[in-house]
């Protein structure tokens, strides 16, 4: 793999010390330098998502009757259906120009590259995230900010490693960073983001990997305090569970969490799997129309949404406009994700949740008016146990709940609710996470058993055996003491300077001393009595899940771990075999 055109303009001096680096944080777990990384990415993703805050609120606040970002209500109903599905056309002829190859985005593209691609964003997928999603934000569709917001995150995370050069295993870290860092910036729960990170993206908890990751996004959540304030993203009153006596209304409303969740889903993947033929600007501006049919009847559900969600959390909603808005809010949000319009999934289900948890808290007013119920507390736990369900992250969706109250009283009725709503989805309709869901139907799986975890964690550098000499097939005797003389264990042969094959020095040895010096002038190593591994090469940036990859579909016996340092200069740095590779999964903690 070439270097980076970037890197070909460094002075040499700083690309030797930049090399040191790569093989320091590839050798050991240089856990110190990876924070640093992490606060990097965390200061890179913060300064992103309040970029893209700034375009989509500004236009929005042009386009919009009085200067309010989420005054779509006031538009009158023609601009309504024409605004997204204009917009739906706008994007469509976008994606189709730039073609397929930079159309894959979101969380989904974050998981995918992080299963299939080690953790590697393409920029470019990344810079039409940012225009795509702030088309189709300003233009009133139906989807959030916080997905592509992951998207932009990662990818910051992504394309310092990539610049730095630095292993793959690493590199998966840095996304997970810039993941905990969007989520972080974009409501302002620091620990939501980096339990959202590890439960729906990495999808594993390591101790190693936790304190660049909670840096990363204590950096983002900084950078935009500092510009918007401290506040959390709603305002939300001092709530609680009044009496233990209201558990079963809870337990009810999370049962039909999931229940809606699984709909939900559902729907999403029909208007996914309808005419997947066409045109996929056709199929763009049909999801801006669908969006903009709805808006007809009920223009909450254009846009973001959190002006509606900030009216159920302050009992401001009829039990009519709750309803309508769950249910048109469903319909608009699958057709438009469904259809291929960029945006996230969180903000929608937060809309749907806590118009689904305030309905639930009118319905049981009437039904018992001897209880209590809060429209706004329940509309609070609907938007936890909607989230919880649809992303299958219960943990994330109850610290997002903690941290958007600050009240440690939502702790009790919001696990009953967020377990119900998961079991109820996951077990009553077996349904499973929307992201992964999205990934099955593209014929791709995350891989994510305990083997293949251990060995993305591993880095190639940590484990080859360094203890080898480079040499070619042919050699003349008398320079054959001169290879063993540093006691090597492997002697890498090659060819037209292409290392093919690996032998052991033990064997060199014992041919040497049974080597009559007078008769025989050179030693073909390819001919000596001894057992010869066919080689294939390994990044040394790979980790060894890429190494076990390639010992399967190189049909090799062994990996070179190579690098190209400047162009046309590779360099080996150790060999690997199956049996280092066994050794080093059976070795960790815990086998």
């Amino acid at each position: 793999m070439p270097p980076p055109a970037s890197l070909e303009k460094i002075p040499g001096a700083l690309l030797t010390k930049l090399e040191r680096l790569r093989l320091y944080l590839a050798r050991c777990d240089a856990l110190l330098p990876l924070c640093v990384l992490g606060v990097l990415t965390g200061l890179l993703a913060g300064g992103v998502i309040i970029a893209f805050r700034v375009v989509i609120e500004t236009a929005q606040s042009a386009l919009l009757p009085d200067g309010n970002p989420e005054n779509f209500e006031a538009l009158a109903h023609w601009q309504r259906f024409v605004l997204p599905t204009a917009g739906g056309l706008l994007i469509g002829l976008l994606l189709h120009w730039l073609g397929k190859a930079h159309r894959s985005l979101g969380v989904v593209h974050v998981i995918e590259r992080l299963a299939y691609h080690q953790g590697q964003l393409p920029w470019r997928n990344a810079l039409l995230q940012f225009v795509a999603a702030a088309l189709s934000l300003i233009s009133g569709h139906s989807v959030g900010r916080e997905g592509p917001g992951v998207h932009l995150g990662a990818a910051c995370g992504s394309q310092l490693g990539l610049v730095l050069q630095l292993p793959h295993d690493y590199l998966r870290t840095l996304v997970g960073c810039g993941v905990a860092a969007a989520i972080a910036a974009s409501f302002n729960t620091p620990l939501a983001g980096v339990v959202f990170a590890m439960e729906v993206v990495l999808m594993e908890y390591t101790v190693a990997g936790f304190a660049p990751v909670i840096l990363a996004a204590v950096a983002a959540t900084s950078v935009v305090q500092w510009v918007y304030g401290a506040a959390p993203a709603f305002d939300v009153p001092a709530l609680q569970l009044v009496s233990v006596s209201e558990l079963p209304i809870v337990l009810a409303m999370g049962v039909m969490m999931g229940a809606l969740a699984a709909a939900f889903i559902q729907v999403l993947r029909c208007c996914s799997a309808f005419r997947p033929e066409w045109p996929i600007w056709w199929r763009c501006t049909l999801g801006g129309m669908a969006v903009g049919a709805c808006a007809l009847w009920v223009p909450e559900v254009m846009g973001v949404g959190y002006d509606t969600v900030s009216g159920a959390l302050l009992s401001q909603l009829s039990i009519a406009t709750l309803l309508a808005v769950v249910v048109f809010k469903l319909l608009a949000t699958a057709a438009a994700i469904g259809f291929g319009l960029p945006g996230g999934l969180i903000g929608p289900t937060f809309v749907m949740g806590a118009a689904a948890g305030g309905l639930t808290a009118a319905l049981a007013a009437l039904a018992f008016p001897e209880t209590s119920a809060s429209m706004a507390f329940y509309a609070l736990l609907g938007m936890g146990a909607m989230m919880a369900a649809t992303l299958q992250a219960p943990l994330a969706a109850l610290m997002a709940m903690l941290e958007l109250t600050a009240n440690p009283n939502i702790i009790l009725p919001g696990m009953l609710a967020v377990i119900a709503a998961v079991v109820t989805a996951s077990k009553l309709f077996g349904t499973e996470s929307v992201f992964l869901g999205v990934l099955h139907a593209r014929g791709l799986d995350y891989r994510n058993d305990p083997v293949a975890q251990a060995l993305r964690k591993i880095g190639v550098a940590k484990v080859m055996n360094t203890r080898i000499v480079l040499s070619q097939r042919v050699i003349e005797a008398q320079h054959a003491p001169t290879l063993l003389k540093d006691n090597p264990q492997w002697i890498v042969i090659a060819e037209d300077n292409q290392p093919n094959m690996l032998l052991r020095a033990s064997d060199l040895a014992r041919h040497n001393q049974e080597l009559d010096a007078a008769e025989t002038a050179e030693i073909d190593l390819s001919a000596i009595p001894a057992e010869r591994l066919r080689l294939a090469p390994v990044d040394l940036r790979a980790t060894l899940q890429e190494a076990l990859d390639t010992l399967t579909a190189s049909k090799a016996e062994a990996l070179y771990v190579m690098q190209t340092t400047a162009p046309l200069i590779t360099r080996t740095y150790g060999v690997l075999t199956p049996q280092d590779i066994e050794a080093s999964y059976r070795q960790r903690p815990g086998y």
